[in-house]
């Protein structure tokens, strides 16, 4: 990890798996307070190292269970960052593909989600805290996550199924926090060809400046993310100075309001440029 004695701004690992990298990574720097590294993955490029403070994965056009070669690497880098202690939050492709490295399940769903949506939200995890526990997204998509991964806790859903969990410093998204309207535009005139023109007709007349407002409370996120992360930087960098050990340090800060047992079921779980994942 950083140490946060040089510079107190964070310094993230942004893993833009969107082929149209320059939208995605404007509406990522747009929302996150903190110096982020861009890698497009797509194009091969990866850290090579994990001298990060966090990670984030954003959306893409691809699935996470497709053969290709970038989706492998990337996969691969995700594990070992995730299993050197690196907190990441993953963004409808990201969410997908931090569930697929953390052994749960992604399908695809046979339909589109896409639009502005109702998600309900357990009340409980602190990534949507200030967040109305009935929130508005803009959601595209055709992948799910159709199961978490063992230890997780899912703290937010819809009819859909899952649209969010966290496991220790893992949390996914399923919906689009960092979206402006130009990009909800953008992307639903893309799904020419996947959908019939009347539903993209009818997509796009629901993308106005009331609901795009009705959305913004949902980017409360990125700020509750940075805000976890600064206290995990804090923790290490406070077990280093005592000498103890980190791991086990860390290991502690994990259990909060919505971490009283990782185990334990939500009360939920009864039951950027993308044509799939995003």
């Amino acid at each position: 990890m950083i140490d946060p004695s040089a510079d107190d701004q964070l310094r993230i690992a942004l893993l833009n798996a969107a082929h149209k990298r320059e939208s995605t990574r404007r509406n990522f720097e747009r929302e996150l307070d903190a110096e982020l590294v861009e890698f497009h993955c797509p194009s091969g490029e990866l850290p090579d190292t994990f001298d990060f403070d966090a990670c984030v994965v954003t959306g893409s056009s691809a699935s996470v269970y497709w053969d290709r070669p970038w989706i492998g690497a990337l996969t691969e880098w995700v594990g070992e960052a995730v299993a050197a202690g690196l907190p990441f939050l993953g963004v409808c492709y990201g969410h997908q593909l931090l569930a697929d490295v953390l052994g749960g399940r992604v399908e695809d769903m046979g339909e589109y989600e896409i639009g502005y949506r109702a998600v309900e939200h357990d009340g409980a995890n602190r990534l949507l805290t200030g967040v109305d526990e009935e929130f508005t997204v803009f959601t595209t998509h055709s992948d799910r996550v159709a199961a978490a991964p063992p230890d997780a806790t899912v703290f937010a859903r819809n009819e859909y199924g899952i649209h969010g969990f966290r496991r220790d410093r893992v949390f996914g998204v399923q919906f689009h926090p960092e979206y402006d309207m130009t990009t909800a535009e953008r992307v639903t005139a893309g799904k020419d060809g996947d959908l019939e023109p009347e539903r993209i007709r009818s997509v796009m007349e629901g993308i106005d400046a009331e609901r795009y407002e009705t959305a913004c409370e949902a980017k409360r996120l990125f700020d509750n993310f940075v805000g976890f992360v600064r206290e995990q930087r804090s923790v290490e960098c406070g077990a280093d100075v005592a000498g103890t050990d980190t791991a086990a340090t860390v290991g502690e800060a994990f259990v909060d309001a919505d971490a009283t047992g990782t185990a334990a079921e939500s009360p939920l779980e009864s039951s950027a440029d993308s044509s799939r994942s995003s």
